[in-house]
């Protein structure tokens, strides 16, 4: 008998009917007190918690947080980089009976002071290097009664409490404190990057995260997912980190290393050799742009890999599709692992990774392919944070170029205009004190309405198009889709960043921002002696390869659909800056006002 979407949604309600995040970290800390729960660097040296640990601190927290005057239905922000107390902070508000609120770091005091300001934050935890930004505002946030700090600010400021003076009090007792909540309480609140106006705030409750850890664990069936080692280093306030090392982390059990700084997760891998690892294509992109350059001036050994990754494609071929390899396979890919893609995914750090995930953006089918190759089980996942994260996913039958089929018990449809809609038990309860723009996006039948375009094939597999407001339509009335434009520039070489413009006008052209971690490696074997990226940018040399590598680019699409034209910027495009959002998604509208000079040049 087949067990349709909906039923299996149902099934997974009931199972997780009346249970919280709090009761799944009491369940973990009861199975697993003895465990690694979270580790990080100190200093030189690598520092741990036990889950015993990690419940004890968050049950300090909570008594710490009652004594300033929490109380359960409050809201209080985190501005905290990944560390390990950011866990145990949101830990410990939710065992005090509040909401905990993630907001990005890089947020500037008009932000902090916006999004305190609206959800209603009763008490804010920050980092002591963000302090600052928070003091400046406070005065604005007539509902915030206390400020607590994390980290060495000296001297502590008037009417800020610091984290270790919580640590100091007698903890809650978790088998009460895990109550306190119910499955309807907000279990967060997601607040949008921003991209397109002022951010709307994702009402997330516990019933939606625990039906989405429940569908995670369905999609896992091939593999235990207990105990796994995971990193940590993207933003806590985007909902993928939250989901995937954070609440999976609660009721799996997972080993956490936290990393401060993205920049950095390159360099903790190795160490940690995580089994399950996610992350943005631009990490994938780099990572891929890296292993070029290390083997680029070197011919024969470009040969080799490029031979060895084609036999590892094929056994992933085999693999996605659950066969067996046939002898010849076999031979060929155990002579292609010996020989240097085994040491590839070792020198990665990726050598452990069980389920390799690629998700908040399009990655390019060439990047993709190429850890397909390696021996990385990579697979594309899609979602927003109206979903708790998930829509689509599947880590083992994957097919390139597509983001997956429905994740166990939601249902997905493209309605007829193309745009991707889904129900369930993940969708959310709507946007915080915004009941205009909830019935936008979702209809009276519990559709959620994602923004995006795509096509299901007939095995339920899907693609995105693009954001349906973000597709440009030329002069000449052609819909093209600019983020799978961009993300086939952004596979070549020396090619770091790429936006694509021609809304209205008679052809495509691009923005393009060099490489920095590749371009100078790449002058420097050809004998330029620039090195800044605004004298590379201006290069005759480094210009006929951009040239090459827009032109190879572009032999994937229709003649309508290729960059006709393209400017190299002088300057490296940076997370949560005018152009990027903190996980690297373009923003639009301020790359079209910063360059518009630029882009005018381009139709002159």
């Amino acid at each position: 008998m087949t067990v349709t979407a909906a039923q299996e949604g149902a099934e997974i309600a009931a199972l997780v009917a009346g249970r919280t995040v709090p009761i799944q970290f009491r369940e973990t800390v009861a199975s697993r007190g003895a465990a690694t729960a979270l580790r990080w660097k100190d200093g030189e040296d690598w520092a741990s918690w036990t889950w015993a640990e990690y419940a004890d601190r968050a049950c300090r927290v909570a008594a710490g947080l009652e004594a300033l005057g929490v109380r359960p239905g409050d809201r209080v922000v985190l501005m905290l980089r990944n560390r390990p107390e950011f866990h145990v902070a949101d830990v410990g508000v939710m065992l005090a009976g509040a909401t905990p609120i993630s907001i990005y770091n890089s947020s500037s005091p008009e932000q902090v002071a916006y999004l305190a300001g609206h959800c209603h934050a009763r008490l804010a935890i920050v980092d002591d290097a963000f302090l600052g930004r928070l003091l400046q505002v406070r005065d604005r946030l007539p509902e915030l009664v206390g400020v607590v700090v994390v980290g060495e600010s000296d001297p502590v400021p008037d009417g800020v409490e610091t984290f270790s003076a919580l640590l100091a009090h007698a903890p809650v007792d978790l088998a009460v404190a895990s109550e306190r909540v119910d499955p309807d309480t907000l279990a967060t609140v997601i607040y949008t990057s921003g991209t397109t106006g002022p951010p709307k705030g994702v009402m997330l409750d516990h019933a939606n995260i625990c039906w989405t850890v429940e569908s995670l664990r369905r999609c896992l069936a091939e593999m235990d997912p207990t105990g796994r080692r995971l990193v940590s280093y993207l933003p806590m306030a985007h909902i993928a980190e939250r989901m995937v090392t954070h609440y999976q982390g609660v009721t799996f059990g997972f080993e956490v290393t936290t990393c401060p700084d993205p920049g950095q997760v390159a360099q903790y891998l190795p160490a940690v050799r995580p089994e399950i690892f996610f992350a943005v294509p631009r990490v994938w992109e780099k990572m891929h742009a890296g292993i070029l350059a290390m083997v680029s001036a070197d011919p024969e050994r470009k040969a080799q890999l490029d031979a060895a990754i084609e036999v590892g494609l094929r056994r992933s071929d085999h693999v996605a599709r659950g066969e067996d390899l046939p002898g010849d396979l076999q031979r060929a890919w155990e002579e292609a692992d010996a020989g240097g893609l085994a040491l590839v995914r070792s020198l990665l750090g990726l050598d452990a990774c069980l389920a390799a995930i690629s998700g908040a953006a399009p990655i390019a089918v060439e990047v993709f392919d190429f850890f397909r190759g390696l021996g990385i089980p990579i697979s594309e996942v899609y979602g927003l944070s109206e979903t708790s994260g998930p829509m689509t996913w599947e880590p083992f039958r994957i097919k390139p170029g597509t983001v997956g089929r429905a994740i166990p018990g939601c249902e997905v449809r493209v309605a007829d205009d193309g745009e991707v809609c889904c129900r369930g038990g993940n969708v959310f309860r709507g946007y915080l004190d915004d009941p205009e723009r909830t019935a936008e996006a979702l209809d009276e039948d519990g559709w959620l309405h994602s923004g995006d375009i795509g096509v299901l094939d007939d095995e339920g597999y899907l693609r995105i198009v693009d954001r349906k407001k973000e597709l440009i339509i030329t002069a000449g009335g052609k819909n093209i889709s600019p983020a799978n434009l961009e993300a086939a520039l952004k596979a070549e070489e020396l090619i770091g960043q790429a936006c694509v413009v021609g809304d209205g006008r008679p052809y495509v052209a691009a923005l393009i921002v060099l490489d920095p971690d590749v371009v100078p490696a790449w002058a420097a074997a050809r004998g330029i002696e620039a090195t800044s990226l605004a004298e590379l940018a201006e290069h005759p040399e480094v210009r006929a390869e951009v040239e090459r590598e827009v032109a190879r680019a572009n032999e994937r699409f229709s003649n309508v659909e290729r960059v006709k034209r393209f400017t190299i910027l002088h300057a490296e495009w940076l997370p949560d800056s005018e152009e990027l959002t903190p996980t690297m998604k373009l923003k639009r509208r301020g790359i079209h006002a910063k360059y518009a000079e630029e882009i005018e040049a381009l139709y002159a």
